[in-house]
């Protein structure tokens, strides 16, 4: 597997229940961080790591994220006679990031039945999954190291991070085993959003992976679970469990990640990368500490 031939799959169908009304039309995916729709990080993410084909599953009230892929000529011409090449330069890149498909999922049946709908497009090849509302920060690497850990070994990757404990029950908790190297582990089991007494760890799974094509069969023989949907942890779980394969090999992160998907996160996420800004945190640094000092 290169980085020339690998694909990579954004599941972006989900309803965004946890941001209504804001998402009864918008897509989350969609949400701006700052002054780009979330989707756009993930979507230069794999650009980045050199992936220039990427398939987004998408469900109804969706057409925003394609829309928002495209160009949009009238609008260039505009900014052209402005002579606002600054932002003519923002808007024309994220039309030229990648080759970009879109595939609806048709019904939301989970992220092991939106991760199958891509069956076709990828064909017998491994693929990159990323969430839509999961972002890595761009100075930290992840998503090569992933890549080279499947290429190297065969493994399926899943990328993992320390969480409160508290907090597991909102992720697929992954049971490990020491390797040899540095932050890199074996996965033995996983467990979907288990209660805190029932979690293997406090290592969660975020969300990247590197799937190869055999995950596609268990899929299709993966009965629903938890919330009546098809997990993929627990397609990941029988590769884990399958002592004549090359088993699941995990990287923990340690870098800076935002979870756009919850509200206090996304706010945050804001925050964080606004701050960070040369063009933005010189003015907001100095409020927010004046800010915070007031509550």
């Amino acid at each position: 597997m290169g980085k020339q031939s690998i694909k990579a799959v954004i599941p972006a169908a989900g309803l965004g229940t946890r941001f209504l009304p804001a998402t009864k039309a918008m897509p989350k995916e969609m949400l701006p961080v700052v002054d780009k729709p979330a989707i756009q990080y993930v979507v230069e993410e794999a650009a980045s790591a050199g992936i220039d084909d990427i398939l987004v599953i998408i469900g109804r009230n969706k057409n925003m994220i394609s829309n928002h892929f495209d160009s949009v000529p009238e609008l260039e011409v505009k900014l052209t006679e402005k002579g606002d090449m600054q932002r003519l330069e923002r808007v024309m890149k994220s039309s030229d990031l990648a080759d970009i498909h879109y595939l609806r999922q048709g019904e939301p049946k989970g992220l092991g039945h939106a991760v199958l709908r891509a069956k076709t497009h990828v064909g017998d090849s491994s693929f990159v999954v990323m969430l839509g509302d999961d972002l890595i920060d761009d100075r930290d690497e992840l998503i090569t190291t992933m890549m080279a850990e499947h290429e190297r070994t065969g493994a399926t990757v899943v990328a993992l991070m320390e969480v409160d404990p508290s907090q597991i029950h909102m992720y697929g908790a992954a049971a490990v085993e020491a390797t040899d190297q540095d932050g890199i582990v074996r996965v033995t089991g996983l467990v979907e959003k288990p209660a805190q007494e029932d979690a293997p760890s406090n290592l969660a799974i975020i969300g990247r992976y590197v799937l190869p094509p055999a995950v596609f069969p268990i899929l299709e023989r993966t009965e629903p679970g938890k919330g009546g949907e098809i997990q993929l942890t627990d397609a990941l779980q029988e590769l884990a469990a399958d002592s004549d394969g090359p088993g699941v090999v995990g990287v923990i992160f340690r870098g800076r990640r935002y979870d756009t998907g919850d509200r206090v996160d996304y706010i945050k996420a804001i925050v964080q990368l606004a701050t960070d800004r040369d063009d933005l945190g010189a003015d907001l640094r100095p409020w927010l500490k004046e800010f915070s000092a007031g509550l």
